[in-house]
């Protein structure tokens, strides 16, 4: 599935109390005038990372159709511009759907550099149904909790405990949640941006998506493309695939990370002990994964629980040391409490990830159409799964839901823009979640549009986690609204940055590993 780049081209405090002043529109940039808008009352939520994090909240029709009918309300976060020269709300989001946008927005103002930051308030979000916005949902707790129907249906009672799973969490999600439904998609979330624009008072909105964000973010700028100032898209969903065939895709791309994962092992015999051959080592993961479905590690990890620890690693290499200590613990030594102790780092789901999920299945299944034949599912992942089988019937089974959800299906939003500014776009080559192609996609349908590519990189969201030639096109884009043009598929392209060392071993290598963890551990859900 791989394409590669055609062408290469060149001191915080506390801020406490209340804030109702906010910046005035800022569709060029300008100086600090400020407005009063009732709708949003800032107060500060800081934390020891975010010392200047404001919070707000802020209530929106639950059918932007009906302005005056139901309420619910949205959880907003700042960090306030502190420059003279001043360039609007920056909305940030980190994919999922179903991920809180609170943090991020800390993180992004801590992240870029402090001289660009200082001209942006930049605001969070929760989008409807997500954490502390108001209802929020949770259909199912405890969905994920161990042990789990292994995920490979190779028995027709595996397969029906699984089927019985996804059938009953969709059902308990219609009944709690039934006359919500309708509007838990992404056009209803990109209607929420564009009330959080206004309740901010401002003409135009800047916007930096992860992800589901991307998406999210094409889709505002369709209904909205008088109201972009900029965008900023980080690795690409490819809006030609919702959602469907995207999870199909996904499949045969984590595939190949986990056996680029299983080569850095093979790469790293030193440390490890699992011998040099890739292919071996992969057979000893399988073998792994076929001993803990007899017997799961602690009465905790079975192979369910093995794939949800080991499939992070294909989003972020930052997690591969750890998970192969785990690995080789638990072949080599016949030690299962280092993956058990990985699966509770990253594959275990709390309160938070059961609400994520439920906001998952919800968007994704309400915005386009998914097969309500469970025999094209079997076709169609039995199919990808003979060639890609490290994470498919994982993801069939985290996706089934859809095939049995109480609502009916919207239309996919037709991203195709010739009305926007130039818009800037970042992909890794590698990248497994949203996989490359997806981003060669919307470059071509976003006109005006520029695509940075990091070539040879496998991670997903690729700015603010080390890599300073992406992070200067993204500094000079928010600074001057400056975007490489070049001539082929990609406009610029940098070079990814080098495989982790089992341990990190300089001290700029620990700085990009820290900010790679840090923005990966805010990352939403799946997309």
């Amino acid at each position: 599935m791989r394409k590669r780049a055609a062408a290469l081209c060149g001191a915080a405090v506390v801020m406490a109390g209340t804030f109702t002043a906010v910046p005035a529109e800022a569709s060029a940039p300008g100086t600090a005038n400020t407005v009063q808008t009732p709708e949003l009352t800032w107060k500060s939520c800081a934390t020891d990372n975010y010392p200047t994090l404001q919070c707000a909240s802020l209530k929106v029709p639950l059918d932007h159709g009906r302005p005056h009918g139901e309420q619910i309300t949205l959880a907003l976060s700042r960090v306030p511009h502190t420059a003279r020269t001043y360039q609007g709300p920056l909305l940030v989001n980190p994919g999922g759907p179903g991920g809180s946008g609170l943090t991020l927005a800390g993180f992004v103002a801590s992240s870029l550099p402090a001289e660009v930051a200082a001209q942006y308030d930049v605001i969070g979000f929760d989008p409807r149904g997500v954490g502390s916005s108001k209802p929020a949902l949770d259909c199912g707790p405890g969905h994920f909790a161990p042990v789990r129907p292994d995920s490979l249906p190779t028995t027709p009672a595996i397969e029906k405990a699984n089927l019985d799973r996804a059938r009953s969490f969709a059902a308990a999600c219609g009944k709690k949640y039934g006359h919500l439904l309708p509007y838990i998609n992404t056009t209803s979330a990109a209607r929420d941006m564009d009330a959080i624009r206004q309740a901010l008072g401002a003409k135009k909105i800047n916007y930096f998506g992860y992800s589901y964000g991307t998406y999210l973010g094409a889709v505002y700028a369709t209904f909205f493309p008088e109201r972009v100032r900029r965008l900023v898209l980080d690795s690409v969903v490819d809006p030609a695939d919702v959602w469907y065939e995207a999870n199909l895709n996904q499949d045969v791309a984590f595939n190949d990370r986990h056996r680029a994962f299983l080569a850095w092992v093979a790469k790293n015999d030193a440390t490890y002990g699992l011998g040099t051959d890739p292919e071996r080592i992969e057979a000893e993961w399988y073998a792994m994964r076929a001993a803990l479905a007899r017997k799961p590690a602690d009465g905790t990890v079975g192979a369910s629980e093995l794939e949800d620890t080991f499939i992070p690693g294909g989003y972020y290499n930052g997690y591969w040391p750890g998970l192969a200590e785990a690995f080789a613990a638990y072949v080599n030594d016949k030690d299962s409490e280092p993956l058990v102790e990985a699966y509770e780092n990253f594959g275990a789901v709390d309160a938070s990830g059961d609400n994520g999920y439920s906001v998952y299945t919800s968007v994704q299944c309400r915005d386009a159409h998914w097969p309500r034949d469970w025999r094209q599912w079997r076709k169609d992942n039995w199919a990808v799964y003979d060639k890609a089988p490290f994470m498919t019937w994982s993801n069939a089974w985290y996706n089934a839901p859809c095939a049995f959800w109480p609502t009916d299906s919207l239309r996919p939003v037709n991203v195709a823009n010739g009305k926007l500014p130039p818009a800037l776009l970042f992909q890794a080559t590698g990248d497994a979640a949203t996989p490359y192609e997806g981003a060669v996609t919307a470059h071509r349908l976003l006109a005006r549009s520029s695509l940075v590519v990091e070539e040879g990189g496998g991670n997903h969201g690729v700015t603010l986690s080390g890599n300073a030639c992406l992070d200067q096109h993204l500094a000079a884009y928010l600074t001057d609204g400056i975007v490489p043009r070049g001539h082929g598929e990609a406009d610029a392209v940098c070079e990814a940055l080098p495989d982790p060392e089992p341990a990190a071993a300089t001290a700029e290598a620990a700085k990009a590993s820290s900010n790679g963890s840090a923005l990966h551990g805010l990352l939403g859900f799946r997309h």
